[in-house]
């Protein structure tokens, strides 16, 4: 009797040896059609899992999958997230890494915005969070405490435009929290250093940076604008900044800033206030708040665009060169119609 029961023991373990063999066979004959990214939403089923490989036309064959799938527990849950496909992979190997939850990072881009929620709805683009949650993490009151930050506006100063790497699946406080690391660590201690040269604190060295990318595209004119801004805030003068007023309006179109537009109450608009807005107006670019820390010493107090429409301006050190320079561009204006 008892060879007998290990006659049969070993013949259930041949025939489990052979069928794991014609697993691994099938498999190798069922490789990935398309390499690719495969995103897996939250709360993903086995079921949705199998038709969107089978929508996507990932796998030949679901059947072999399956039976790999519930070997492994993959069945019975399904780690969310974005997996990349690579070409000739199989399905033992797909299933492994879904089960194990082994993501491919994806590159979110976080691109220059006027305001948070349209930062939050360019993010909600590239991971899977909705862009109204995001933008409540933005303006979460304990987050704000911990930061030292009074309101969302202050917070956004922490948004640094740039390419980083993290999780599709990172939820807005994830995010957030990820923002804040990276904007300790774009302070180094060179820019940290050059920080205590323009006697600003880091919110308003943003602040003037955004003042900044709204004057002139022209990257190498920043240094000696900055400058200009620099000497106006040194001497009490208001910044008279025309983007500002944009801000106060609310009109980010506005082609042309008129005098009715300069007497906008709001404690935006540098025309009416001395010093720099409360917070930044925009994102501004890392050239632009280089610029700053690195702005150029001279003794400009004006600038005006040049009336080439080159996008470069003109800069003054008295009013009276100024007026000059401002009625050449308006004369241009005025030929070109514009209003």
């Amino acid at each position: 009797m008892k060879k007998i029961i290990i006659w049969v023991v070993a013949a259930v373990g041949l025939l489990g040896v052979g069928a794991a063999a014609a697993v691994w066979h099938v498999a190798r004959a069922n490789a990935v059609l398309h390499a690719g990214s495969l995103y897996i939403p939250t709360g993903t089923d086995y079921a949705t899992l199998v038709d969107s490989l089978r929508a996507g036309e990932k796998i030949r064959f679901t059947r072999p999958f399956e039976l790999y799938s519930r070997r492994i527990g993959l069945t019975e849950k399904v780690e969310p997230g974005h997996y990349t496909l690579r070409e000739g992979m199989n399905i033992i190997e797909l299933a492994r890494m879904l089960n194990l939850g082994e993501q491919t990072p994806v590159d979110v881009v976080v691109r220059s915005s006027r305001l948070p929620e349209i930062l939050a709805a360019r993010v909600a683009t590239q991971l899977e969070v909705d862009s109204a949650a995001l933008h409540e993490a933005m303006r979460d009151p304990e987050t704000l405490r911990e930061y030292g930050f009074a309101n969302e506006l202050e917070m956004f100063s922490i948004f640094v435009p740039n390419t980083y790497e993290m999780w599709w699946t990172a939820t807005p406080a994830e995010f957030v929290t990820r923002m804040k690391r990276e904007y300790d660590r774009f302070w180094s201690s060179d820019r940290t250093a050059k920080l205590a040269r323009t006697r600003l604190s880091r919110m308003e060295v943003i602040t003037l940076a955004s003042i900044l990318v709204e004057e002139t595209l022209k990257t190498d004119e920043m240094p000696t604008m900055a400058g200009v801004y620099i000497n106006r805030l040194r001497v009490g003068m208001p910044l008279q900044a025309d983007p500002t007023v944009k801000y106060a309006l609310g009109d980010f179109a506005l082609r042309r800033v008129l005098n009715r537009h300069l007497r906008t109450p709001s404690p935006y608009n540098t025309y009416v206030n001395r010093g720099l807005p409360p917070t930044p107006i925009n994102m501004p670019s890392i050239a632009a708040i280089d610029a700053v820390l690195g702005f150029v010493e001279h003794r400009y107090i004006y600038f005006c665009a040049r009336e080439d429409f080159s996008g470069y301006h003109n800069f003054a050190e008295t009013y009276s060169q100024h007026l000059v320079n401002a009625r050449k561009y308006t004369a241009e204006l005025n030929r070109r119609g514009i209003r």
